[in-house]
């Protein structure tokens, strides 16, 4: 541990809420067997984290951001991918951009939470592999691992605000019909996106898929519509 590494968890200890630190293993389903068994807490709000990362992610180098993002404790992790998302934003360079990438790719086993996804995904992998092949994204949509298949259809987002949809809506065909909710939901979300720059090409996904999808990423992606129709595709009637 690095002093610099020391002064973050301590800056993070003292932020800390006991009542937080109880409910966010329920919240994040730690238990045996759930998505986030074994995850630790302190018990530290995001805005506080936001702080902190903000504080110090010009200076802080790779060996330290390593160890925070290996941290049992979960905001500890948080907090290193919001350095990693601060410092690539920072960067003008490709060449030093793609550093970041490769570094994030080496530790995708500790953004092992829905949150640590959502927080990074889409504004690292998603900027830099806007203009380039997407097989990396097919590959994790296919890898049968939760989180590889939440980057893969996250990340897409980034796609979705610059009016890119192609590789969205492949990515969501091949996640689809996904057991977990967790999944289901991020499909619903991209779908939901996509319907809010484009409408007719959500609908023309749903069109598709609308009767046999999971009705949790049908839900997800139905939210913002108009009552009328939204209820008609709840029916499985046709629009």
């Amino acid at each position: 541990m690095t002093a610099l590494t020391e002064q973050i968890k301590l800056a993070l200890a003292e932020k800390a809420i006991p009542e937080k630190a109880a409910f966010f293993p329920r919240f994040f389903k730690t238990k045996p067997g759930e998505y986030g068994a074994g995850d630790k807490f302190l018990g530290v709000t995001v805005p506080e984290q936001r702080k902190i990362a903000k504080t110090c992610f010009k200076e802080i180098d790779l060996e330290d951001l390593s160890e925070l993002i290996q941290d049992p404790f979960h905001e500890v992790r948080l907090t290193a991918i919001f350095m990693l998302v601060y410092r690539y934003g920072f960067l003008k360079l490709e060449s030093e951009r793609k550093v970041l990438v490769d570094f994030y790719i080496k530790h995708l086993e500790f953004v092992n939470n829905w949150d640590l996804v959502d927080s990074s995904c889409h504004q690292i992998l998603g900027h830099y592999y806007r203009n380039k092949s997407k097989e990396l994204f097919f590959q994790f949509a296919e890898s049968g691992h939760l989180w590889k298949q939440r980057i893969a259809m996250v990340s897409a987002y980034h796609w979705i605000k610059r009016g890119e949809f192609d590789d969205a809506c492949a990515i969501a065909e091949r996640l689809i019909f996904h057991s977990h909710d967790l999944i289901q939901k991020a499909v619903g979300w991209m779908l939901r996106e996509i319907g809010n720059q484009d409408l007719e090409i959500e609908l023309s996904f749903l069109r598709r898929y609308y009767r046999t999808m999971p009705r949790t990423a049908l839900r997800y992606s139905i939210e913002k519509l108009d009552s009328d129709l939204r209820q008609k595709i709840l029916k499985g009637e046709d629009f």
